[in-house]
């Protein structure tokens, strides 16, 4: 197995450069002077990657919907559970090292972190444990759709943090090993009501997060 590639039947951490190299099943990669265009296949694959840059070059997805996904109507609400609950969900995570050598209380706040590696990570939603999970997480943030608002994060940094202990070598090539921290390791469901009175929404009551776990 390439080292920078690891595989589960729920999840595979595999490094940007290496993603775009090799793409999966149901991916293709064109390679353009300014970066790169990813075509998926969006019967099968739901991607939640906003357009980044790798090695200065632009990595797009073509099919993506982002990582924060916006609803407005029931339909978009049942479109995107079914697809939460039965596709291979990928979304781009980036393992960062604390930069302490940062002085000045200004750079400190913006370059707090500094990136290691870029990885996307795919969770088999498919799968019966995380579909069961996924259900779960999705009835108990919301009651009905009808008549209100939310904002649903759904957390898988402690799936990465466990990758993390086993796949140090993956992550940085130093001697000593590294506790990364995980960036964009989670992704967001924003549902918007057209409902008048939203005081739940309004004051932050609707917010929700669960963590997904592998095991």
């Amino acid at each position: 197995m390439n080292a920078s590639k690891t595989s589960h039947s729920r999840m595979r951490v595999t490094e940007v450069e290496e993603f775009l190299k090799n793409p999966p099943d149901g991916f293709s990669v064109e390679e353009l002077s300014s970066g790169h265009r990813v075509h998926s296949d969006p019967e099968k694959s739901l991607v939640l990657i906003d357009d980044f840059n790798s090695c200065r070059r632009e990595i797009v997805f073509l099919n993506s919907v982002g990582r924060k996904v916006k609803m407005q109507n029931l339909w978009e609400y049942t479109s995107m559970r079914k697809s939460l609950l039965s596709k291979r969900i990928y979304l781009l995570m980036s393992a960062c090292e604390e930069n302490f050598s940062v002085n000045d209380k200004k750079a400190a706040n913006e370059e707090r972190v500094a990136v290691l590696k870029q990885f996307v990570v795919s969770i088999n939603a498919n799968d019966p444990f995380i579909k069961w999970q996924m259900e779960k997480g999705l009835d108990w943030s919301i009651s009905s759709v009808a008549g209100e608002s939310y904002r649903l994060d759904i957390d898988l940094t402690e799936i990465m943090e466990n990758w993390a202990v086993k796949n140090s070598s993956v992550i940085t090539d130093k001697l000593t090993k590294v506790q990364p921290v995980w960036r964009d390791a989670s992704f967001t469901l924003k549902y918007y009501s057209d409902a008048l009175f939203d005081f739940a929404h309004w004051f932050g009551f609707s917010k929700r997060t669960f963590c997904l776990r592998l095991t």
